[in-house]
């Protein structure tokens, strides 16, 4: 491990820190005495536009840039949306990475997706695995313009000696999560469900695909410890998982979301609807030989917290 940023008097520039994962990194951050933090919003600053990202970064002046800005949602607001996926989070990406390396700035923390990774990559998905394979089709433009900015940020490093990271996060959950049904990602959308219908008393509820794929989740607390930890630790363009390990099959998260939540009616499949990638775990090795991150949070514990905030604050 390389010498550890010095938090003191650094000024942090979080994108997308008013969103859900931002918020708790910001937290983090606080803990860690960051007393600067700047957080660009959406409504002020619309990243997408070259012009917007000067006028941050002139506003911001920050010594570190952690980018976790992005546009973002399940498998049905990807299909919906390819093309506003692709060209959002790619132009979002590659010009504030520029910016930041033609203004100085220290260090540039960008935040890719596991959705970057091949449809079939063995599991556990090793960091080397990433080139692999085509992904999977209905996050295919979101995952690739996020895989740009490890492009990227190895290209800077060997041309300019830029200090950029990417670090590649499994799905997050936890409380806060968004649970619109039109964007929100499986955990949510599945907790929404499941609360709905039984205060509805139906029979049943539909959840789509056949139940089979697995999936990795990180509670999102561990997820802003495992980036404010490679921020303050780690400066190589090596991309690096940042999961729990734990997999599970949607059918089994259903059951599960399903008797916690208290919904005792039957799980219909609807099998026209698509399953995504088949399964994804990750390889977490690397963070914990590099920053020596390990997720803490137990699966059941956090989908506990993550319900009773959803039942607290849904009115």
């Amino acid at each position: 491990m390389e010498n550890p940023l010095d938090w003191t008097n650094k000024k942090i520039c979080v994108t997308g820190g008013a969103g859900f994962l931002g918020g708790y990194l910001v937290r983090e951050l606080r803990e860690r005495s960051v007393r600067d933090i700047f957080i660009p919003t959406i409504e002020n600053y619309d990243l997408v536009d070259p012009d917007a990202i000067q006028r941050m970064l002139s506003d911001s002046d920050p010594d570190v840039i952690i980018h976790l800005a992005a546009h973002v949602g399940g498998i049905g607001a990807n299909r919906e949306h390819p093309a506003e996926f692709f060209y959002d989070n790619l132009m979002m990406g590659v010009q504030l990475m520029h910016q930041a390396y033609e203004r100085g700035v220290e260090k540039f923390v960008a935040i890719g997706t596991v959705c970057a990774y091949p449809k079939f990559t063995p599991v556990p998905f090793s960091e080397d695995d990433l080139w692999k394979g085509y992904p999977e089709e209905t996050n295919a433009p979101y995952g690739l313009a996020k895989k740009m900015l490890l492009v990227q940020s190895q290209a800077y490093r060997q041309q300019y000696g830029f200090n950029s990271i990417f670090l590649l996060p499994v799905n997050l959950y936890g409380p806060g999560d968004n649970f619109d049904p039109r964007s929100s990602h499986v955990i949510p959308a599945l907790i929404r469900k499941c609360v709905e219908a039984k205060e509805a008393g139906k029979d049943h509820i539909v959840v789509w695909g056949d139940g089979s794929p697995t999936r990795e989740f990180i509670y999102v607390e561990d997820a802003a410890r495992g980036i404010a930890l490679a921020t303050e630790r780690y400066n190589q363009s090596e991309p690096v998982n940042i999961g729990s390990g734990f997999e599970i099959s949607i059918k089994e998260l259903v059951e599960k979301i399903a008797k916690m939540t208290g919904f005792e009616g039957d799980i219909v499949w609807d099998t026209t609807k698509p399953n995504g990638q088949p399964r994804r775990a990750l390889d977490t090795s690397r963070a914990k030989k590099c920053f020596g991150f390990e997720a803490q949070t137990d699966f059941d514990e956090g989908l506990k917290n993550t319900i009773a905030w959803y039942q607290d604050h849904r009115n």
